[in-house]
Parts: C-alpha cells; sequence; structure tokens
C-alpha cells in the first residue's frame, strides 16, 4: 500500500485538520483541544493525517493513546500506511532503540507503568493524540505531558465518568461533520430503526450510573424477553448478518443457546477468548453472510466489520457513548449496502432519540449533568407506551371490534363517580372476557385464549398500578396472578350469559 497523501482526503477531514492546526498555531503549546466526529467519519485517518504534518512541521515528537490492544495495532497500521514510522509500546516492547522513532502508539496501563519507571524519553513530545478520549483512563497521564498539545478525539464528548466531566480537562470542543450529513453525503449508511417496547423498571442502576449486570440478566434471560428477541429477529433481520449486544457474559450465552436451538447461526465472543478464538470466530463472521454474533461490549470499539446488516441491542443502557457505539457497528457503507437494521430491546431511542438525531455537543461538552438530569427515566418513557397486540395473536381475536381497554380513562371516570380504583380491573376483566368469549366456540377455547393476552393483562397491571401510585413488584405479580385468576373464574361462570349479550346485542 502506497503512502496516503492529502489527496485521499475527503473535504471534511481536510476541513478538520485545517482548523486543529490553527489551534497548534494561535494556542499555547499546552492547550487540550477535543475533536468529535461520529463512528465511521475517519477519526484515526484523520489524526494520522495531522501526526504525518506535525511531524514535517514542528519537528517534535508525538504519542497516540489508545484504551484496548486492537486499537493499538490498527492505528499503528494506519499511521504506517500515512508513511509514520511508529513503535507501538506494549508490555513486552523494548525501548533501547526508542531514539529511531517519532511517533509512538501505546495503552494507558502500559505507558503509564513505563513512565513511572522512567522507561521512555518524552522530553521532546510535543503531542499527544487521544482516542476514545471519553475514557477516563487517560486522565492519569496527563501529568506527564504537562507542557504538550493534548489532542482528544472521540464520536461522543461525554465523559464515562459523571464525576469527572470532559470540561475539566479540555479547553475546547471542535465538532465535526454530523451523522445526517455523513448519510446524506454517501459516507454512512442509513439506520431503519425498530422497537419493541420493554418494562425496565426492575432494572438497578449501579455505581457506575449504569444498570446492573445482575439485574439486566435476570429481565433479558426471562423466557418472554428471549421470545421478544428471537420474534424480532425473524421480522427485522432473518439471514443478514447480526450483531447482538447484551449487557453481561451470561446473558450472552444464554441468548446464543437460544438462538442456536432455534436452528440458527449464531455463535459468541466475549472478552474471556483467547487471541486465536477471537481471531477464529471474526473470521467465521466476516466470511458467513447469515452469521449471527451474541457479545458484550467487546466489539463495542476496535471491531470494524463493514458488512454488518442489523444491529440488536438487547440490553438498556444509561450511555450516551455506549448506544452510538453500538449502533455505530453497522453504519459502514458498502457498494451493495447504503442502509442498515437497529432493532431497540431496551427503550433506548426513546431515552436517547434516534441515532442520527440532531445533538447540540457543544451543550453537552459545556454542561453535561444538565443534559443527564434530563434524560428520560424509565418510569416517565413507559408512561407513554399503548400495548399493542401482535397481529398473529390479534387474528385470534377477529371477531372482536375493539381489543384495547383504556385504564387511564377509565380510572378517571371511576374516580370522578365516586367509585373504588378496583372498578378499572373489574371493567377489565369484563373486556377480556367478552373477547374471549365472542372468538370461542366454548368456554374451554375460551379459557385457552386467556393465554394469549399475556402481555396485554401485564400492560393493563403496570398502568393501574401507576394510576394508584403503587408498584413493586410483588404486589404487580400478586395483581397480576390474582387477575388471570379472576379472569378464568369469571368465563367459567358467565360463558352462556356473556355468549348470549353478545349475541342479543
Amino acid at each position: 500500500m502506497g503512502i496516503k497523501t492529502e489527496i485521499d482526503l475527503y473535504n471534511y477531514q481536510s476541513g478538520a485538520i485545517d482548523k486543529i492546526f490553527e489551534r497548534f498555531e494561535t494556542c499555547p503549546n499546552d492547550y487540550h483541544l477535543l475533536y468529535q466526529l461520529p463512528t465511521g467519519g475517519g477519526k484515526t485517518i484523520i489524526f494520522s493525517e495531522i501526526v504525518r504534518q506535525y511531524l514535517r512541521i514542528k519537528k517534535k515528537k508525538v504519542v497516540v493513546l489508545t484504551h484496548r490492544i486492537e486499537l493499538c495495532n490498527q492505528t499503528s497500521k494506519v499511521l504506517s500506511d500515512f508513511g509514520v514510522l511508529n513503535k507501538v509500546i506494549n508490555s513486552k516492547a523494548s525501548l533501547e532503540d526508542q531514539e529511531k522513532y517519532s511517533c509512538f502508539v501505546a495503552m494507558v496501563e502500559t505507558l503509564n507503568n513505563r513512565l513511572i519507571d522512567d522507561k521512555l524519553d518524552i522530553s521532546d513530545v510535543g503531542l499527544v493524540i487521544i482516542d476514545e478520549a471519553h475514557y477516563n483512563s487517560f486522565t492519569k497521564l496527563f501529568k506527564f505531558f504537562s507542557s504538550a498539545f493534548m489532542l482528544g478525539v472521540t464520536a461522543t464528548p461525554l465523559s464515562s465518568n459523571v464525576n469527572l466531566p470532559m470540561t475539566d480537562n479540555y479547553d475546547e470542543l471542535i465538532v465535526g461533520e454530523s451523522i445526517s450529513e455523513l448519510i446524506k453525503n454517501n459516507f454512512l449508511a442509513m439506520a431503519n430503526l425498530y422497537t419493541y417496547n420493554v418494562g425496565l423498571t426492575s432494572l438497578i442502576v449501579g455505581a457506575n450510573g449504569d444498570y446492573t449486570v445482575k439485574s439486566s440478566e435476570e429481565l433479558y434471560t426471562n423466557n418472554d424477553m428471549l421470545s421478544k428477541l428471537l420474534i424480532a429477529y425473524d421480522e427485522r433481520c432473518l439471514n443478514k448478518k447480526t450483531l447482538i449486544f447484551n449487557n453481561g457474559i451470561n446473558t450472552s450465552l444464554i441468548v446464543y443457546d437460544t438462538f442456536k436451538k432455534a436452528g440458527l447461526n449464531i455463535r459468541h465472543l466475549d472478552n474471556t477468548a483467547t487471541k486465536k478464538q477471537r481471531a477464529e470466530t471474526l473470521k467465521w463472521f466476516k466470511e458467513t453472510d447469515n452469521a449471527i454474533l451474541s457479545s458484550v461490549s467487546i466489539l463495542t470499539t476496535g471491531f470494524d466489520e463493514p458488512t454488518v446488516k442489523c444491529i440488536m441491542i438487547n440490553r438498556a443502557t444509561k450511555s450516551l457513548t455506549l448506544y452510538y457505539q453500538m449502533i455505530g457497528r453497522g453504519s459502514r457503507l458498502l457498494k451493495d449496502k447504503n442502509t442498515f437494521e437497529v432493532i431497540d430491546l431496551g427503550n433506548n431511542f426513546y431515552r436517547f432519540g434516534e441515532w442520527g438525531s440532531d445533538i447540540d455537543w457543544h451543550k453537552i461538552f459545556r454542561n453535561p449533568l444538565n443534559y443527564l438530569d434530563n434524560i428520560q427515566s424509565d418510569e416517565e418513557i413507559e408512561g407513554r407506551f399503548k400495548y399493542e397486540m401482535p397481529e398473529e395473536i390479534r387474528e385470534l381475536f377477529a371477531n372482536s371490534t375493539n381489543l384495547f381497554f383504556d385504564v387511564d380513562k377509565t380510572y378517571v371516570d371511576s374516580i370522578q363517580k365516586g367509585k373504588s380504583s378496583k372498578t378499572v380491573l373489574e371493567r377489565a376483566i369484563d373486556h377480556h372476557s367478552l373477547i374471549c368469549v365472542e372468538n370461542s366456540e366454548d368456554e374451554f377455547d375460551a379459557l385457552i385464549l386467556v393465554k394469549e393476552l399475556s402481555d396485554d393483562i401485564d400492560y393493563i397491571i403496570k398502568r393501574y398500578s401507576k394510576c394508584i401510585s403503587k408498584s413493586t413488584n410483588n404486589f404487580l405479580e400478586w395483581l397480576t396472578q390474582d387477575y388471570k385468576k379472576r379472569l378464568r373464574t369469571n368465563i367459567r361462570n358467565n360463558f352462556d350469559e356473556i355468549k348470549n349479550k353478545k349475541l342479543i346485542h
């Protein structure tokens, strides 16, 4: 491969480089600059060209920092393609020949150890580039480079640690081309977004500000959620190369097992895999058209497979960065691929907005806490849900003209008339009894149909609990079981009466 030059760059990439070099000339030598560009926009290309030009113009050394070994190696290769002689500083690297190099690529911990041991001469380093700069692990190295220009690059200028905002470490943010512009100008594929409403109120937020693996596992490994995932795959992703993101290794393994039993071509990958296993799995994924790969967050960075056509987000997250990283894995453009599918089973679309929607990154950079405080809670999101019966279930109730029971309206009407809130559930049971009976020949058929109403009943119970402001898990579970028991009893005792009343009407 030949050495790249400016001619190979797109206009927006050249424009970004010009802006950054302007800061090199006009800002202090120890200035901290942050540059934002969406995943797939070519951040590595941009900063590799910056390194090439910087070395030629400034005659000072450069350090490029990453947080994963895969990114180290990928970055080193791109730099080499740009004609930059560079050395990867990993745990095994010898530094005896360091004077030969003007550019070093390193992971945070490895470099930190080398600098503490005084093994690397950084006296002539003028520029430090930080890839995936939103990770806060990088900040521990800043003290070593107090007189160097810091250039952080990220797709999402929102710190991984809410208590350490990026504005504390960077003087300025330059915002690059937006996702919508990159799509419009044929640099990124367009996402077709589908969401399946999920009840998340059982999830627990951990110390890191995101949902815990344990609470996610309890939710996403239950039969209902696994069935919903399979249905979503069949509806939107069948025979398309698919990435499934989960919260936790065990969840991913159970997803793998579920899909395997369904006869689908799936593998699992997590950070416990050996280098050889990882390479073999990713080779299989690349070469197999209908491949499904279930994983955790290991593939959100340092992984680039443009042939991915479907992203399934089988988890909820409070992290805007993770949300964008997951979807970004499918956004690479190919000759035969200008769109891709995104399936959301964590209400993430409601939480963050659709991928590619306008985001004021400057505002988030300046006041991240305000942005985070305004993210809707799961209760608020779920409060807007309206249960829609799936087509295959709706067909079982074809004789019924009205399948939706409005809990909120019934509750308000009951309270205004001075009736007990329990009236809501009584009327809901009457409604469900009616639609079961009018679609059945006898009570046995009607009782079988009750089982098909499980999701609808769950929705009604949740809406009712919101109305009466009582929603502990134990209470909801008891109320659901009691409702189903009363519904079955009502059908058994009153089948003929309900049937005749319907016929009279």
